[in-house]
């Protein structure tokens, strides 16, 4: 794994949780319990705090980063979904972050919402709970409301793919 300290800034990673070798971790960064981080992530935490809670799957090719000024949260259950971007943005729990999107300074993403893949959040923006936000830049899908637990089989499969991956995965070069 690429796993590094900085100066004084040393990752705190929960022994389960699951950081694929290819995946590159930087900093005042926290994954909590059954956090899963694919090939190509970048969670690089410098001069800020990056905070992951349980149970969330950051997918291939995501970059989160965070500020001195903004932190960046996720919270639990969430999916950040492949190449996407997160940048010190608080993200609320049971979240989907969708392919391709980016969240920008000083966002908050309410509980259970979902940013639409390629979706551009904007600085400062607010997603209320249960919300869909979609397009360039982002604005809420007015009428419509995220059902609870629409996660929840995605979640389970990026946790049985972690168990996966830590007892089977071998490099073959």
């Amino acid at each position: 794994m690429a796993i590094y300290a900085l100066g004084d800034r040393e990752p705190d990673i929960h022994p389960d949780a699951y950081v694929h070798p290819d995946a590159v971790v930087i900093g005042n960064v926290t994954l909590a319990a059954g956090t899963s981080v694919w090939p190509q992530a970048v969670l690089r935490a410098d001069y800020g705090t990056i905070t992951v809670g349980a149970d969330t799957n950051i997918q291939d090719g995501t970059v989160i980063h965070c500020t001195m000024v903004d932190p960046t949260v996720i919270g639990s259950g969430c999916v950040v979904g492949h190449a996407a971007h997160i940048e010190g943005s608080t993200i609320g729990d049971h979240c989907l972050i969708a392919s391709g999107s980016i969240v920008l300074n000083g966002s908050v993403i309410g509980a259970g919402s979902v940013v639409g893949a390629g979706a551009v959040v904007p600085f400062k923006f607010e997603v209320p709970p249960r919300s869909m936000a979609l397009g360039v830049p982002a604005k809420i899908r007015q009428g419509y409301e995220v059902p609870e637990g629409h996660l929840a089989m995605n979640v389970k499969m990026y946790a049985a793919n972690a168990a996966y991956y830590r007892d089977s995965l071998r490099r073959l070069d």
